[in-house]
């Protein structure tokens, strides 16, 4: 019982630990999946993309050998379930798209900026906290639970009890397993495209920016999945992933976190709060973002230059809180931790993130013409 007592603190510390090199890593190398969209849709220029496709890559492989192992079962995360909500995965994940434009980054890169002195980003991640926990618990948790929640794919229906591909495809198969080689075809290919690229390859910075990011998102599936795992705890008799907020096995994700933190400092005097993987790791981004920041003395403060700029940013706040939570994740939580599953629901919500960056990239060059 004792060590169960500090087993919340080691996955925190483990979290933020992670996150704070993820924090100055991404600083560093300008990590930003929009900023990989809008590269190729303004300048046709790929190099971010791949070091982000390249990070995949990794979270892939090394996801695919953790539970290979026997480190951490990925059918008990929130990716998998065999229930996949396909609406909230495409409304969900095209809003977020739409909505990170609107405020020049996801939630991780306003972190990343947060901790560098943007005060805008630390107003967006305000205002996308408030609009994630209405959608989580609030008015908002009403429309999304009786609306885009009843619309679900059920792979039961097919055999498969996870809805990750390796495990659809099997059950279709009717063969033996196809998971792991599934899983390992598609990390390679990813990073064949990623490598394909001889000025990719050329810049040392992204290629260790993607290598690294991908490889802390693979750690914290096992800080949550293998050290915080009790297999039967002697409160509760029953199975028990430790300091996660849903309660399961997780890696990085910048959108409920984000809310949860919020909460966490509104009800700070509840002794039942407690500082959960993902908090630690919001607070570990902005933390080492700082550091990078200072040593490489870009620390600037940065505030709001018109109205417009207001309004958009707290638009795009609001629609990252609202449809981070019904894709269940961000670029991160679902482009490389969701992705890491080779879940069904993270294809639908990337394409859509993807698809509606695009959009609003094309609506503010419709504007500004």
């Amino acid at each position: 019982m004792q060590d169960l007592e500090h087993l919340p603190a080691l996955v925190a510390w483990c979290a933020f630990g992670l996150a704070v090199v993820f924090g100055a890593v991404a600083n560093r190398v300008n990590f930003c999946t929009m900023g990989a969209i809008t590269d190729i849709v303004a300048m046709g220029d790929w190099r971010r993309m791949r070091m982000w496709l390249l990070a995949i890559a990794v979270a892939i492989a090394g996801a695919t050998w953790l539970e290979a192992a026997g480190f951490v079962d990925l059918g008990k995360s929130i990716y998998t379930t065999p229930q996949v909500a396909w609406l909230s995965h495409l409304v969900g994940g095209f809003l977020f798209g739409f909505g990170m434009t609107l405020a020049s980054g996801c939630g991780s890169k306003l972190l990343i900026r947060a901790g560098a002195g943007n005060l805008k980003s630390v107003i967006t991640l305000i205002v996308l906290a408030i609009a994630a926990y209405m959608t989580l618990k609030g008015l908002f948790a009403v429309w999304r639970v009786n609306t885009l929640d009843t619309l679900r794919l059920d792979t039961t229906a097919l055999g498969a009890k996870r809805s990750d591909l390796g495990t659809v495809v099997t059950a279709l198969s009717g063969g033996g397993s196809l998971k792991v080689a599934l899983s390992l075809a598609v990390a390679a290919a990813v990073a064949v495209f990623a490598l394909a690229s001889r000025d990719f390859r050329a810049s040392r910075e992204m290629l260790a920016g993607g290598l690294v990011i991908g490889a802390i998102i693979v750690a914290g599936w096992y800080v949550t999945g293998h050290l915080g795992h009790v297999a039967e705890d002697p409160r509760t008799l029953e199975e028990a992933f430790v300091g996660t907020n849903s309660g399961k096995p997780e890696s990085y994700s910048f959108v409920a976190p984000v809310a949860y933190l919020l909460e966490l400092f509104l009800l700070w005097s509840d002794q039942s709060r407690i500082v959960t993987f993902g908090i630690a790791g919001v607070l570990g981004m902005a933390v080492g973002s700082a550091a990078m920041a200072l040593a490489t003395r870009t620390f600037r403060w940065e505030g709001f230059v018109s109205t417009e700029d207001l309004v958009n940013h707290i638009g795009g706040g609001v629609l990252m809180g609202f449809g981070g939570v019904c894709a269940l994740g961000c670029t991160i939580g679902q482009g490389l931790t969701g992705i890491s599953t080779l879940a069904i629901g993270s294809f639908l919500a990337l394409g859509a993130i993807v698809a509606g960056c695009v959009t609003a990239l094309k609506y503010q060059y419709w504007r500004a013409a």
